[in-house]
């Protein structure tokens, strides 16, 4: 099964990060994005500081990433969920819910540190798009 990679334009910026990745991968009748963070479309974190914002701009990359792969949010089986602090899960999970009001994929969340001290949160996902 050939792997084609996803780069929605939305995450096309330049300078790209230095990171050996792609934004995302389909295989099949599969997508999986690659953890994404609050990445602007000009190449910088957006909402610095600000769990909500950068929760959002997140799940907006993630979005794109899933568009490329033909997948939208009701083909996402499993998400996994990093973050910085877990002072921040209430807001975190207040944003996630507009996302998934009802019905929510299969999730983890995390703390751990992150690649870069501004990002608070990273999000990656798993689709299906099979039926």
């Amino acid at each position: 099964m050939p792997r084609k990679i996803l780069t929605p334009e939305q995450l096309d910026f330049q300078p790209r990060p230095s990171y050996p990745y792609s934004p995302g991968t389909r295989g099949g009748d599969m997508v999986y994005t690659a953890g994404q963070v609050a990445w602007g479309s000009d190449g910088n974190i957006v909402g610095i500081g600000d769990i909500e914002a950068q929760t959002r701009q997140t799940l907006s990359n993630v979005e794109a990433v899933l568009n490329a792969g033909g997948a939208g949010w009701d083909d996402v089986l499993k998400c996994n969920v990093y973050l910085k602090d877990m002072q921040d899960f209430q807001k975190m999970n207040d944003v996630f819910r507009e996302i998934f009001p009802e019905n929510p994929p299969a999730r983890t969340t995390v703390q751990t540190p992150m690649a870069e001290k501004s990002m608070l949160v990273e999000i990656e996902a798993v689709a299906y798009i099979g039926d």
